[in-house]
């Protein structure tokens, strides 16, 4: 692992990656991220989801619809992309036999309305997806829970999922082994083909990961991974966080101003990631251009970010190559990630090269864009909650850690990283919160709306720092819980704890109302965080 690196301004941070997804190299992973220390993981979050669901890019006039709907950044959807079932279908539209009517589309004649009884009137669906429901989705999410919490709907790419909302269900949802990770279950119509998962993965032969898996496969690698991605090895990788977390605001304290996202958030975790894994110094920068290209493919082609993902794979392909040829008969102190992977044995039995390959790219993908938006989200409610993070700052001030280790799982609760956990697969018919669901039909858990539900936190939309019953789903839960989230809590504890004790009247310099969240399935970021503070001599 290299001892020193000084990071360079990154790419933007448009559209980082990870969601849902296993294996978190700083995520807080998110939703489902595999295992953390002592923490059950899930991996769900850990890959990156503006890529992992580029599927289900949100569109908007002014944020850029996912390549998969082929319209230009600063081109709506067109008219003739199908109605979401999220909003009622038009009157000579009727929702499909399929697809029920939402509570706001009318009852169709098939549905038999009496003339005595006229059935009531509904409230309409809120629209999902939009520029809007991207700056806030909560009030929608409020509504799905309390009027459809297991509801259908039609993604922006043309993809029809249904969301589950509440915390109970989700739960249920994420342990539920008769939910596939595995898109060869999905019973994809043809205009699907491709709209699921990261792009470029199936070509690039890194399908074989733990977002993608289920048991006994699921199990062999895990069990393998972890003998390699341990709670002793994220501990003592501490000291060079709290390094590169010191060198990035140096670059900017000076100044009283920065983007926190482009200057802090997103460098932060990338070169994290690649010490962690071994990535020699020189070759880093490449990763961070790779990484900026993938969290960026809303506003361009999806094969953008095909291509980013297959140089990713030939670089990593050569550089296990390299690195099993170097292996010494035992492990070094202090060695890195990828040769833990290619030492990990089990009963004699090694990661396959392939496998090796589709892990380690995995923990970089799903593991940099959830700690990117850990920081960025948790800075905002910070800055946004005034009496919460004079709490925080009294707290460090006096030497305590306790307010910091809680305050960042309420951060992941109240406005976490992962807004969805990535895609599950009925592999046969089953019924979640009263309805059924279809053999084949995509499955996904909002993480968002289950971390607000009422039914199971005290005050779910107020934010309280020393929160104590907080069960949150933010790492996922089940199988696939966040493998990467000892990692995430270590990085977006350092990150807020050193940002808040250097730059102590750190400030907004911008109206909420202009700052603009980045739009994908399933992660939930700022595109940019300006700040304001005083310069340090």
């Amino acid at each position: 692992m290299t001892d020193q690196h000084h990071p360079d301004q990154p790419a933007p941070a448009e559209q980082l990656a990870s969601a849902g997804q296993e294996t978190s190299a700083g995520q807080p992973a998110s939703a489902g991220q595999e295992t953390s220390a002592g923490q059950p993981a899930s991996a769900d979050q850990l890959a990156s989801a503006e890529q992992l669901a580029s599927a289900g890019q949100r569109t908007s006039a002014d944020q850029p619809a996912s390549a998969e709907q082929g319209t230009s950044a600063d081109q709506p959807a067109s008219a003739d992309q199908p109605a979401s079932a999220d909003q009622p279908a038009s009157a000579d539209q009727p929702a499909s036999a399929d697809q029920p009517a939402s509570a706001g589309q009318p009852a169709s004649a098939e549905q038999g309305t009496s003339a005595e009884q006229p059935a009531p009137v509904h409230q309409p669906a809120p629209a999902l997806f939009t520029w809007e429901f991207a700056a806030d989705p909560y009030p929608a999410y409020a509504w799905l829970r309390e009027h459809a919490p297991v509801h259908r709907t039609r993604l922006p790419s043309g993809v029809e999922a249904w969301l589950v909302t509440r915390y109970a269900d989700a739960r249920q949802a994420l342990a539920d082994q008769r939910l596939s990770k595995n898109p060869a279950h999905h019973d994809e119509p043809a205009h699907a083909k491709g709209k699921t998962g990261i792009p470029g993965e199936r070509k690039a032969e890194l399908m074989t990961h733990l977002l993608n898996i289920d048991p006994p496969d699921h199990t062999r690698l895990r069990r393998l991974v972890s003998k390699a991605f341990t709670p002793r090895r994220v501990a003592e990788f501490a000291p060079r966080v709290q390094e590169l977390t010191d060198q990035l605001i140096d670059r900017f304290e000076k100044t009283g101003s920065a983007d926190l996202i482009h200057e802090f958030a997103f460098p932060l975790p990338i070169y994290a990631i690649c010490d962690l894994l071994g990535v020699p110094r020189e070759d880093q920068d490449d990763f961070r251009d790779w990484a900026g290209m993938m969290i960026r493919h809303g506003g361009g082609p999806r094969g953008g970010v095909a291509r980013s993902v297959k140089k990713m794979r030939g670089y990593l392909a050569e550089l296990i190559h390299k690195k099993r040829e170097a292996l010494s008969a035992t492990p070094a102190p202090g060695e890195d990630l990828i040769s833990g992977l290619i030492r990990a044995s089990d009963h004699g039995e090694h990661l396959t090269e392939n496998e090796a390959a589709a892990m380690a790219f995995i923990l970089l993908f799903a593991g940099f864009e959830t700690t990117v938006n850990l920081i960025g989200n948790g800075t905002y409610a910070l800055l946004t909650h005034p009496g919460q993070r004079a709490r925080l700052q009294d707290s460090l001030a006096r030497g305590e850690r306790d307010l910091l280790e809680t305050g960042v799982e309420e951060l992941l609760r109240y406005d976490g990283p992962v807004e969805l956990a990535t895609w599950r697969f009925a592999t046969e018919p089953l019924t979640i919160g009263g309805q059924d669901i279809a053999q084949g039909d995509p499955v996904l858990v909002v993480l968002a709306a289950a971390d607000r539900d009422p039914e199971r936190f005290a005050d779910p939309d107020v934010l309280d720092l020393g929160r104590r019953d907080n069960q949150h789903l933010g790492y996922g839960h089940g199988i696939h819980y966040c493998l990467g989230a000892p990692l995430a809590r270590l990085e977006g504890q350092t990150a807020l704890a050193t940002l808040f004790t250097r730059l102590p009247d750190l400030r907004l310099a911008a109206d909420p109302a202009d700052l603009r969240w980045r739009g994908g399935l399933i992660m939930r970021g700022l595109r940019t965080l300006p700040v304001e503070f005083t310069p340090t001599a």
